[in-house]
């Protein structure tokens, strides 16, 4: 019980320890932790990695749960699109396009990738945005995805995602999973 209070504790903090943890559940698929997080942290540019990487897994392993997550998600990008970096707001709006299209409440598939593909011209450093434009491309059919092209934009983010400051963001495990179901898919 203990542990439970300490860890909901650093869960709530409004810096980045709670990576680590919420890193480490990530790893193990308790995605309860991160529920736990997204329902109690403060709104911040921070929170928002979090909610959407929820929000993927709502709408792969939870679908009647889902939308209200999705829906508070996008109020929370147009909350925070001041603050959030240079194409941020433009990968987390594609994300909510696609969340909505998987969980048939709107269609916008193509304004979905044309934000993806905007987000690396506004933030081409930017290791998220170029990880979400390449798990764009892994998973949209021909012709609009390519496996081939999703390994470049996920090897040009790795390279971004090498600094200390991203040691414990999931993504960067999510991208390196990434490139090697790219080669595996490519090399059969």
């Amino acid at each position: 019980m203990l542990l439970f209070m300490i860890i909901s504790m650093m869960l709530s903090a409004e810096d980045f320890s709670a990576d680590s943890i919420l890193l480490d559940a990530y790893q193990r698929e308790d995605m309860t932790t991160w529920e736990q997080y997204v329902d109690t942290a403060s709104l911040s540019p921070h929170l928002l990695l979090y909610e959407y990487g929820l929000c993927g897994y709502k709408v792969d392993r939870d679908k009647p749960h889902a939308l209200p997550y999705v829906l508070r998600f996008q109020e929370h990008i147009e909350t925070l699109r001041p603050q959030l970096p240079r194409g941020r707001y433009e990968m987390y709006l594609s994300a909510v396009y696609v969340y909505k299209l998987r969980l048939h409440d709107s269609f916008h598939p193509i304004k979905a990738m044309s934000l993806a593909k905007e987000a690396t011209k506004l933030a081409p450093n930017d290791p998220l945005t170029l990880c979400y434009y390449g798990t764009s491309l892994f998973f949209a059919p021909k012709p609009f995805g390519s496996k081939t092209e999703a390994l470049e934009w996920f090897e040009k983010a790795e390279k971004h995602f090498r600094g200390k400051e991203w040691q414990y963001c999931w993504m960067r495990v999510f991208n390196d999973m990434y490139i090697r179901q790219c080669h595996e898919k490519l090399n059969r």
